[in-house]
């Protein structure tokens, strides 16, 4: 049973546990606007809110009462695709960014100072690599990469200075399917928080309840599904006691004097709803994100929503034509090696089927013979696929890693990331198969 329940600006559905994913997306946090009764999501071009009275504005500012101040730290329309967020991915709570590396930036920073450090997985997107090992370096936060493909590594890399453990669920372009079960289950017995980049699988994985504690995602990719909008998420479980782990994380438990001296445990807990729920989320909303400003437009946000209506038809359609052309890539002369979930040794194949169930994921890496300039003909011979940099777009798009993504990223830290100078990735598309391959193929004769 569901029932219509009056919420600030918007009549919304109460959320049961029987909506399943394919319903949230469409339903999750707004029904119909209660002044026009709009059933699709208004776009609220708002910068600020007004106040019932002076005492109004103060208890808001001081977070003694739930409220909207300005658009940097929260939205309407952007309440709304929060809340779908959180709630596909099995979160209490979800927060917004202007992209993906906003969204992995803040998560780290919210709880990781000068002198600190975070051990993540060597398996990561080229731009990831960069925010990690340079930039965090500068800001005197230590990145230590360990090879994912034994677990105990995370805990022999940390330390009492260690503050999350970082890793892509599906490594872009390594395509290796990260172990969120057995990592996850060392983190929770060391006590220190597992976020997991869930944005090449979202909907078909879900790294909440397999271990993780927290997950980011840039929606530009497959939530919003059609290259139109940057973005980026971060989704809290709802799962990892901060305060069994005082000593490890002070940001999270000590006053805080950039606001008062607040003690974000506490003030989670007198505050309703998703803004409540989350001490690390209402941390970050009214530090970070209010110091920071890295916030999605209200427009941004309402085009994600609507990528999200659509999930639950693309993400299976990506995975089945990804099969396909994985198959027919497989068998052909002119490719070398394929890298694709399901073609994994046993253990391999193993974690995809726990992270990813029968889904083989949306995208492909292949390597051809002749290194970089073999891999710029075949680019330069596509007549299909687009040649970008992005992925998750509806339409297939095709990208030579070595001279694009990964090309400022060290040869060493670019093998272990899987990118060789004949590499190719796949963001398989939702056109018809036969197309794909067809194009596919003439590109490898030109190769």
């Amino acid at each position: 049973m569901t029932k219509l329940q009056k919420d600030g600006p918007a009549t919304r559905l109460e959320p049961t546990p029987a909506l399943h994913a394919e319903t949230t997306v469409l339903h999750g946090g707004y029904r119909c606007d209660p002044a026009t009764l709009a059933t699709t999501v208004p776009i609220y071009l708002s910068n600020a809110y007004a106040f019932e009275s002076i005492d109004h504005a103060s208890d808001v500012f001081d977070l003694r009462r739930q409220g909207r101040t300005y658009s940097r730290l929260m939205n309407p329309t952007t309440d709304i695709f929060e809340q779908r967020v959180a709630a596909l991915e099995g979160g209490v709570a979800a927060l917004a960014t202007s992209s993906g590396q906003a969204a992995i930036m803040l998560a780290i920073l919210n709880i990781a100072v000068t002198g600190d450090n975070i051990v993540s997985s060597a398996h990561l997107y080229g731009g990831t690599i960069n925010l990690l090992a340079s930039t965090f370096q500068r800001l005197g936060i230590e990145t230590r990469f360990v090879d994912p493909s034994d677990p105990e590594r995370f805990r022999e890399a940390s330390d009492h200075r260690t503050r999350c453990w970082f890793a892509e669920g599906l490594p872009n372009p390594k395509l290796s399917p990260f172990p969120i079960v057995e990592v996850g289950a060392i983190a929770h017995e060391v006590g220190i928080p597992l976020i997991i980049d869930n944005t090449m699988t979202p909907l078909i994985s879900r790294p909440l309840k397999l271990g993780a504690h927290l997950t980011v995602q840039s929606t530009s990719k497959y939530i919003c599904g059609h290259g139109t909008t940057i973005g980026g998420i971060i989704v809290d479980g709802g799962t990892f006691d901060w305060a069994a782990y005082a000593e490890r994380f002070p940001l999270m438990t000590r006053p805080d004097i950039s606001h008062g001296n607040i003690l974000w445990l506490d003030a989670a807990r007198g505050l309703p709803g998703p803004y409540g729920a989350s001490p690390f989320l209402l941390k970050m909303r009214n530090t970070l994100m209010r110091d920071f400003g890295p916030c999605p437009s209200p427009f941004s946000s309402f085009l994600c929503i609507q990528g999200l209506e659509t999930l639950p038809l693309r993400m299976p359609r990506h995975c089945s034509n990804a099969r396909q052309l994985a198959d027919y890539l497989k068998a052909h002369p002119g490719v070398v090696d394929v890298k694709y979930p399901a073609f994994g040794g046993t253990v391999e194949r193993h974690r995809a089927v726990q992270n990813m169930g029968d889904h083989g994921g949306p995208m492909i890496v292949f390597d051809i013979a002749g290194g970089i300039e073999a891999g710029g003909r075949f680019i330069e011979s596509l007549r299909l696929a687009y040649h970008v940099s992005n992925i998750g777009d509806a339409r297939t798009l095709a990208t030579h890693p070595a001279s694009t993504t990964h090309a400022s990223v060290p040869r060493e830290a670019r093998l272990a990331a899987g990118v060789c100078d004949g590499t190719v990735r796949i963001s398989v598309g939702l056109e018809h198969i036969d197309d794909i391959i067809a194009d596919i193929g003439q590109a490898l004769g030109g190769a």
